[in-house]
């Protein structure tokens, strides 16, 4: 949970919209629960840069986000 939180933040001030805007973007695109929380593993062990731009660029390829 505190991960989810961490990212959605992050991406928040990445994308410059609110946290609960990040979540609903990534809770509607699938990409929460199909990517962030499937794959914990993986992302945790990421730079937050890195995060931001993995998930960033996942949004585009979803078309909710441009």
């Amino acid at each position: 949970m505190n991960f989810t939180i961490f990212l959605i933040h992050k991406l928040s001030a990445a994308w410059k919209v609110s946290p609960s805007r990040v979540y609903g973007i990534l809770n509607s695109s699938g990409i929460l629960d199909n990517y962030v929380i499937k794959c914990y593993d993986v992302l945790h062990t990421l730079g937050a840069e890195a995060m931001v731009d993995d998930l960033s660029e996942l949004a585009r390829e979803k078309g909710v986000l441009k």
